[in-house]
């Protein structure tokens, strides 16, 4: 087997490999680091699994080169990938219906995480001894077909390098990478990984299940780390979830010393206290072995299923990782396989050093308090007794991929026998010695069930996307540790259904997942919402009352929302509560009074009018027109009543009548005290010789004025009435929690109108009267007048600017009593100095009295005059 020396120069100076090290008597720890698993067969697969990590000492001299080399640790859990490989050959040779009269077998070699270490072991495989001699085979290399490694994508692509020179079929068990999918320049390589697209989206998942918003990231430094970070990214910022920080571990060579660095010191010093760590177990080590001894770390972790979190370095009691949460690959179980577990010992397998130092190491215990006995350490132990951190007897899902892969290979093997038996002779030597090159016409369309049923396929354009069961790891009550099953996450599943996780069932040992603020600010609470802070993440921010009116009723709201119209915040502004239909009621005390004073005073306006047509043939009672007079007190009569039309609960009919019933009534008792001041005036100047005013001092043109006064009105209303009539209406905001029932005024220029053009009556009232108070007539009521209009002008100017600023019931409230404040002032000041006479002074009450009475107010009327001029 030749290939152009100028390639192999040409790696080598690539991968900066010195030329020394293909010697071996220059590099003495070789053998002791590069040690090899041989099982003959017709046919050999490699597989180079991460089994140890090994550190290699400085020293002077070759004296005693095999103290150069120091194992510095076991990865324990790793050796169960061959077990696996071991398995699925062993089944392979058993079944008569695949590859008969063919037999595998493997060779398996440790694989570093290392340019140079990975390199010197591809060229044992290929050189087939310990002499790492480039373009040289010194064994039947005819019978090695197929490489099963690559636990990394560096891993991979280390091997990939080297073996794509032979055209070697690479079954890489380790996450996909869509890096490694370019054919172009892996055409020789096979990813057994389901694809991992999804897994970001089922953490963003649980993230807002337990409502975290505030967390951290550790990912690997290569292209598979930056596309996880992008897409998480992306995704949290549609959550509106942030992160805390972000540290990316390099993939290149590394050492124990090198594992110091201070990646968990920033972790622990950060206020994140959920950390989500993205990478392989190779990558990810570096976190082991920098967690602290004994005590543990407060945070809760959410972890890939490519990294095992249950390996641990020696000399670690307490581990940092209990509690965490992880994203596991699902499988389906392989049957056999945990019985075959339960017979491997070395003396099943003496030749497998690998086994014997496992063993070695294994039943030690170096880091356990309580040391197993020597004779539990014998050959014949079984694996079923280590614990979790040292080998799960579960299969996990690396080791289903090998199981896999294996089985890729002889399905691939066996269709080639079948194509070339039906076309070539079985004598043909090219059927007896088939070539690694040419298995990958039949493994790129490979298409199989393994032995648990499950779907195998190696075209990556069909991969599926990877299915995860949600692992949580945790210390028994028994000081066990293990893998409990809390959820899964099936991509594929409809919405809704593709996250489960069963919170019970959840152990974080310290921390309860349950009540675990992973925030950068404490939530905003009901009733408050979210103020950015400037400059800082949007996850960080401050909280703020809601505003007048509106409520928040989640947390963290961006903005507070208002309540529909018919309901009002309650006092913690988290909920809207049904608002109470409220208007002036007679049930509630200020519409009793109202009611109360309505109803009194109409009824004392009544039996003053019954007082009046008893007495009305008295001089005090025909003075100044007892028509009008009666006129007056039926009206004062309507305007107590029609207050009653603003207390209750509005409605249709009561709306239209409010105004136009008020203006009319109120119209009619103005313009009767109009007519009454008017009477005085023309009264006094009648009595002069030769006046031609006498004639209008007569009864029926009073009333016809007062008609003529009211009929505008009446008028007035009318045209309201026909053009923007008052309507029932609602109210929901001058009254917090109330809804207002009441009327609106349709036209309020109409409205004003009816007021402005009772005002002018009133005021032209009042001007006339206090013109005539001081007149000697002897039936002059014009003082009385006076101050009744004085009284009612004052109640409604009064009225105007303070029903203009008053809403809801105040305002209805406010006209109520500005109406009976005004009828009470026409009544009182007019009505009852008479009432008085006619009860209590029945002796003023004679013409004689009057008669003398106005003599004197005649000559006093004179002699003033005359003192004047």
């Amino acid at each position: 087997m030749q290939v152009p020396s100028v390639l192999l120069l040409a790696l080598f100076l690539l991968l900066n490999i010195p030329s020394s090290l293909v010697r071996k008597e220059h590099f003495p720890c070789f053998e002791q680091i590069n040690p090899r698993v041989h099982q003959d067969g017709d046919l050999v697969i490699g597989g180079f699994f991460p089994l140890y990590l090994m550190a290699v000492k400085n020293f002077t001299g070759a004296e005693h080169p095999h103290k150069a080399c120091n194992p510095h640790q076991w990865l324990h859990k790793n050796y169960q990938q061959v077990l696996a490989l071991m398995f699925a050959v062993e089944e392979i040779n058993r079944d008569p219906s695949l590859l008969p009269n063919t037999t595998l077998g493997f060779h398996i070699y440790n694989n570093y995480h290392s340019d140079a270490r990975t390199l010197e072991s591809s060229l044992r495989w290929l050189s087939g001894q310990g002499q790492t001699i480039p373009n040289y085979s010194c064994e039947r290399q005819d019978k090695s077909l197929a490489i099963i490694g690559g636990a990394t994508s560096a891993l991979s692509v280390q091997m990939g390098t080297l073996l794509e020179l032979y055209r070697f079929p690479q079954m890489t068990y380790g996450p996909f990478d869509p890096a490694l999918s370019d054919k172009v320049q892996f055409p020789s390589l096979y990813q057994m990984a389901p694809q991992d697209s999804s897994l970001h989206l089922g953490i963003i998942q649980m993230l807002m299940h337990f409502d975290w918003t505030w967390v951290g990231l550790v990912v690997t430094d290569d292209m598979r780390g930056e596309k996880f970070l992008g897409d998480i990214g992306e995704e949290m910022r549609k959550s509106k979830a942030c992160m805390a920080f972000t540290e990316k571990i390099p993939v290149s060579e590394r050492r124990h010393a090198e594992s110091q660095v201070g990646f968990m010191p920033r972790i622990i010093a950060s206020s994140a206290k959920v950390i989500i760590v993205h990478g392989d177990t190779d990558s990810l080590m570096i976190l082991r072995y920098s967690q602290p001894q004994i005590f543990s770390i407060w945070k809760v972790w959410i972890i890939t299923s490519h990294w095992d979190v249950t390996i641990r370095p020696y000399n670690h009691a307490g581990d940092t990782f209990y509690g965490s949460l992880i994203f596991s690959h699902q499988t389906s179980e392989i049957p056999g396989f945990r019985a075959f577990l339960r017979t491997v010992t070395p003396a099943k397998y003496p030749g497998d050093i690998f086994l014997k130092s496992f063993w070695i190491s294994a039943y030690e215990y170096p880091d356990e308090p309580a040391k197993m006995e020597r004779e539990d350490c014998s050959l014949n132990a079984s694996l079923d007794i280590l614990p979790l951190h040292y080998f799960d007897m579960t299969m996990s899902s690396l080791s289903y991929l090998v199981y896999n892969a294996v089985y890729a290979v002889a399905w691939a093997l066996h269709e080639m026998f079948q194509t070339r038996s039906e076309t070539r002779s079985v004598r043909d030597e090219e059927f007896l010695v088939p070539q690694p090159w040419q298995l990958h016409s039949s493994l790129r369309n490979l298409d199989f069930n393994n032995t648990a049923g499950a779907h195998v396929v190696l075209d990556e354009k069909k991969n599926p996307v990877a299915k995860y069961d949600i692992m949580n790891f945790v210390m028994m009550p028994n000081y066990e540790e293990a893998l409990v099953k809390v959820g899964q996450f099936v991509p594929q599943a409809p919405l809704g259904q593709d996250f489960t996780i069963c919170n019970k069932d959840i152990s974080s040992n310290w921390i309860d997942l349950k009540t675990l603020q992973a925030v950068c600010t404490e939530h905003c609470g009901f009733g408050l919402r979210k103020i950015a802070q400037e400059g800082e993440p949007i996850c960080c921010f401050d909280c703020a009352q809601c505003p007048e009116g509106e409520i928040s009723n989640q947390r963290n709201m961006d903005n507070c929302m208002k309540c529909p119209e018919d309901q009002y915040p309650n006092r913690e502004k988290d909920r809207c509560l049904p608002k109470i239909v409220t208007f002036l009621n007679t049930e509630e005390p200020l519409g009793l009074i109202l009611t109360c004073m309505a109803l009194s005073f109409s009824l004392l306006t009544l039996l003053i009018l019954i007082l009046f047509v008893k007495h009305q043939d008295t001089p005090i009672v025909k003075a100044n027109n007892r028509i009008l007079s009666y006129t007056l007190l039926i009206s004062l009569i309507f305007c107590f009543l029609c207050s009653l039309l603003f207390i209750g609960r509005p409605t249709t009919v009561t709306c239209l009548l409010r105004q136009t019933t008020f203006g009319v009534v109120f119209t009619m008792a103005v313009s009767s005290v109009l007519a009454k001041t008017i009477m005085v005036v023309l009264a006094f100047k009648a009595t002069r010789p030769g006046s031609k005013i006498r004639m209008w001092v007569q009864p029926q043109v009073y009333n016809f004025l007062v008609l003529i006064c009211s009929m505008i009105q009446v008028i007035l209303c009318g045209i309201w009435l026909g053009t923007s009539p008052p309507f029932l209406g609602t109210d929901t905001h001058s009254e917090p929690g109330h809804i207002i029932i009441e009327c609106k005024e349709g036209s309020v220029i109409a409205f004003y109108c009816v007021l402005s053009y009772m005002g002018i009556l009133a005021l032209g009232s009042f001007m006339v009267a206090f013109l005539a108070r001081n007149l000697p007539d002897t039936f002059n009521e014009a003082k009385f007048i006076t101050f009744s209009m004085l009284v009612f002008c004052s109640v409604w100017v009064c009225f105007l600017p303070t029903y203009q600023s008053s809403k809801g019931k105040a305002m209805v409230a406010m006209e109520v009593f500005a109406i009976l404040a005004s009828s009470i002032g026409l009544l009182g000041c007019i009505f009852i100095p008479k009432c008085y006479v006619i009860l209590l002074r029945p002796d003023r009450n004679t013409s004689e009295w009057l008669r003398n009475k106005a003599d004197s107010r005649v000559r006093n009327f004179a002699s003033g005059a005359l003192s004047r001029a």
